[in-house]
């Protein structure tokens, strides 16, 4: 008789506990592949320094996601309401750092609120109508891929907006969160910030990159040639929308990496967070029936197998 037949418990444990390593490091596989671009690694395009940074950058996003959920947990089970405003210019990182933020999240608690441009409908109604449609209900987090500081930015520099309508955003927007804030929701604001020069090189990246083509559009390309005054926008709507209810923080975004770390970390800062105890959860085990017999599925139903 075998060791194997002498102890199949210990063997089969043993394998159930290798197929749960194998499908952990799946799951990071996953993740890093979002991360790195195959066609970087092939190329010596990364110095010591850099490679050495990605190995501490990789280790701390799962550290900070890890208190993320942390995070969430906390909102739900207190019913806390949080809005995070991101704003910045064009190629600034702010979906790089949102995506990383709602990676491990729940969607249904943690949701992102990225509005297109006001339809003509839209467009009669109080400025902070369609907004307000998205804000958190208790338990909830929002997280704006740009919010109503597009009056501030880029409707007035591209002319979308009078100049009345623009000095009533800035009459308003401070009473407007206030009422938020006294309404229980927290509201957090992060300016990312880039210089002329980065945003010249991501752009030219985006231009040269068939997969990322997409994420030019011709207001991208506009926002390049009025740098300026997109400039003084930005200078006049920290001045006048910083409050202590809801004030700004500027991110240091040339560096995407540590500007996703340094956002990320920041926000857990904001919150006073704890970590939730949780029932222990154990898996039931599953119902077998004589009578039940599982059906064939047609040969021509399967998705053929190319790889």
């Amino acid at each position: 008789m075998s060791e194997q037949d002498l102890h199949p418990n210990e063997d089969a444990a043993e394998a159930r506990r290798r197929r749960m390593e194998e499908e952990l490091i799946d799951s990071y596989d996953e993740e890093l592949e979002m991360e790195i671009d195959d066609r970087v690694l092939s190329a010596d395009a990364l110095d010591d320094e850099s490679r050495i940074f990605r190995k501490t950058y990789f280790k701390e996003l799962f550290r900070l996601q890890g208190e993320l959920v942390k995070l969430q947990d906390w909102v739900v089970a207190t019913g806390h309401r949080m809005v995070v405003l991101f704003e910045g210019r064009d190629a600034a990182g702010k979906g790089g750092a949102i995506k990383r933020i709602t990676q491990r999240l729940n969607p249904r608690v943690c949701r992102v609120a990225a509005l297109p441009a006001p339809n003509n409908r839209e467009r009669t109604q109080w400025y902070f109508q369609r907004y307000s449609a998205h804000l958190p209900a208790a338990g909830e987090i929002v997280l704006f891929d740009r919010s109503w500081y597009n009056r501030a930015g880029v409707e007035r520099v591209m002319g979308f907006c009078t100049d009345d309508e623009y000095e009533e955003f800035f009459r308003s927007v401070p009473e407007f969160e206030k009422m938020l804030v006294r309404s229980g929701i927290q509201i957090i604001k992060y300016w990312f910030s880039i210089t002329d020069q980065e945003q010249e090189v991501r752009f030219h990246s985006r231009i040269e990159d068939p997969l990322k083509q997409w994420k030019l559009s011709p207001m991208d390309l506009e926002s390049r040639r009025r740098w300026e005054l997109y400039t003084q926008a930005k200078e006049v709507m920290l001045q006048r929308s910083h409050i202590p209810e809801a004030p700004w923080w500027v991110v240091q975004a040339v560096d995407k990496k540590r500007a996703r770390l340094n956002c990320i970390n920041h926000l857990l800062t904001q919150v006073p967070y704890h970590e939730v105890e949780h029932t222990p959860i154990h898996l039931p085990p599953r119902e077998h029936h004589k009578d039940y017999l599982r059906q064939p599925v047609p040969e021509s139903m399967y998705v053929p197998d190319i790889y």
